[in-house]
């Protein structure tokens, strides 16, 4: 696995020839990519993501954590947070940031002595599950890593608006599967990468949760179909 986000991470935390990150998906084009947003404060931050770090508490695993952003916060607010990533760069990045607890691993294979009150999974959290058959395998590991009476704090967004819509008012979807199974494409310093990526509508998420024991909520929507969720179970 070639890790390119985490190499742009960590190329433009350390100033290590940073060049533009280009993303693009199965349903949308190439479109360049600022790093320097995946260094955002609080302030910088959507609605949806400041709305999930004030309702942070305990101890917080941040999934997913990328730059660190959302962990720094936290971390600045008197949390004690574990930010965890499958990527060796980003997680390397986190720690330049003097984030103490980081781990690489991906969350299937993170086995913790102790579980968490907050789980944290941000920027389109639902992505790391790939498929749409691989909810349950997630949410059931995720459930498995909280304290009683934690919570999993999670946002993605429904992807119908990205497909035309008929005079009816319904839309014109690929039969061939979930409409929010992406192949997300990465290129970057001439290299390219590419992986799938899930987006779930909120009822599907629901849906899911409820099937493997877990209480959903629609905490807030913003502006773009997308949505924050918590889980308990």
């Amino acid at each position: 696995m070639l890790d390119l986000f985490g190499q742009a991470i960590l190329d433009f935390y350390t100033q290590n020839n940073p060049q533009p990150l280009l993303t693009e998906t199965s349903i949308s084009e190439e479109d360049e990519m600022d790093v320097a947003y995946l260094f955002r404060t609080y302030k910088n931050m959507p609605q949806l993501e400041q709305k999930a770090l004030q309702l942070a508490k305990g101890k917080v695993l941040d999934i997913g954590a990328g730059a660190g952003c959302h962990a720094l916060d936290l971390l600045q607010k008197g949390f004690d947070v574990t930010a965890l990533d499958h990527s060796g760069y980003a997680i390397e990045a986190c720690r330049l940031q003097n984030i103490q607890h980081c781990v690489q691993s991906s969350v299937l294979d993170y086995n913790p002595e102790t579980q968490f009150d907050t789980l944290l999974l941000l920027m389109n959290g639902t992505g790391i599950f790939g498929k749409l058959n691989q909810t349950a395998l997630y949410l059931q590991k995720l459930k498995s890593l909280l304290n009683p009476g934690g919570q999993i704090l999670i946002d993605s967004s429904d992807l119908i608006y990205m497909f035309d819509e008929d005079e009816d008012g319904g839309h014109w979807i690929p039969d061939n599967g979930y409409y929010g199974e992406l192949e997300f494409t990465v290129y970057y310093k001439g290299q390219r990468e590419q992986f799938p990526w899930l987006y779930l509508d909120y009822n599907t998420l629901q849906n899911a949760a409820l099937a493997n024991g877990l209480h959903c909520e629609l905490v807030a929507e913003g502006k773009n179909y997308d949505y924050l969720a918590r889980l308990t179970v």
